[in-house]
């Protein structure tokens, strides 16, 4: 199966970089390298000009580095939360711009082996590198509480507990194997109301793939860090797909355009502590309805964008 992955709004994105043809960009999140190569041919490897592009899914690295061949770039396998260790070992001091596209690839959702789907049978997995804790292992083997709490906390499904005991009543007779074993709990769990109104396997199957990934520490961790690899004048641009991850980088932003600790009482700042962004997106930008007729999946896309001063 082809990677295939429409860059999600691809022009803002590029405007937003401000790319210079002698910069040092990143793309956190690089998947069939959509946005990389168009990040890559504004630049001019000859003048210094070079992208770093970014995954974790062995299967994206491979496509990015065919789709990246001739161009000045380089591909990496790892996470964007690795970001400063990746420029160490690249002897790179700073990036004049950083992508991180947050959304899980056209790839993984229609490739059914992958596990991300409630559409097509196949084993659970849901793993973007492939390695470690499946959603198998978080449906089997994560107790009541625990499940409960992710669906809730991760899915903002207001039936977390009684699909967190319906699972746990299934798999007391076998183990939860396939999408659709854990699609038809899900449905069982919920009022049919419910089931009516839309499918009803969207929040919960979010909140596992985001456990399975640690999506949220790891953008936590990203955010930090992207920051301090950032040269003055850089720019973090940061496309979000859900309420969880746009509350984390819209808070971020906030933190380092006013970064004051002195308590909200007293009439001027003595901690000394200065902006260290600004913030180029008030609110942020969303796609257009030609782009969400074209690729429907954009809908719920959000696109944050901040400089270091």
């Amino acid at each position: 199966m082809e990677f295939n992955h429409i860059p999600v709004l691809l022009d803002e994105c590029l405007e937003g970089l401000n790319i210079r043809p002698d910069g040092i960009y990143c793309d956190g999140t690089a998947g069939g390298a959509g946005h990389s190569r168009e990040i890559a041919k504004r630049l001019d490897g000859e003048k210094g000009g070079r992208l770093v592009a970014i995954d974790r899914d062995p299967e994206a690295v491979k496509t990015a580095t065919e789709r990246l061949a001739g161009y000045p770039a380089t591909v990496v396998r790892g996470n964007y939360s690795e970001i400063d260790e990746i420029f160490e070992r690249l002897g790179i001091s700073g990036a004049d711009g950083i992508l991180m596209d947050l959304g899980v690839s056209s790839y993984q959702l229609d490739n059914a082996e992958r596990g991300f789907s409630y559409h097509n049978d196949a084993p659970l997995d849901m793993r973007m590198s492939g390695e470690g804790l499946s959603a198998k292992d978080v449906v089997n083997g994560y107790d009541y509480q625990s499940l409960a709490r992710i669906i809730f906390e991760y899915g903002e499904e207001k039936f977390s507990r009684s699909i967190a005991s319906k699972i746990i009543k299934y798999r007391e007779q076998k183990p939860i194997e396939t999408t659709m074993e854990l699609a038809e709990i899900i449905k069982s769990a919920v009022p049919q109301k419910a089931r009516r109104e839309k499918n009803p396997c969207k929040k919960t199957f979010q909140a596992i793939r985001i456990e399975v990934n640690k999506e949220l520490e790891h953008l936590n961790i990203a955010l930090d860090k992207a920051f301090d690899c950032l040269n003055v004048g850089g720019r973090l641009c940061i496309i979000t797909f859900h309420s969880l991850e746009d509350r984390i980088v819209k808070e971020a932003f906030n933190r380092r355009l006013d970064p004051c600790t002195c308590p909200k009482e007293f009439p001027v700042c003595i901690c000394g502590k200065k902006p260290v962004v600004r913030v180029i997106t008030r609110k942020p930008i969303v796609p257009d309805a030609e782009e969400i007729e074209v690729n429907p999946r954009s809908r719920s896309a959000k696109l944050r964008i901040a400089e270091r001063v």
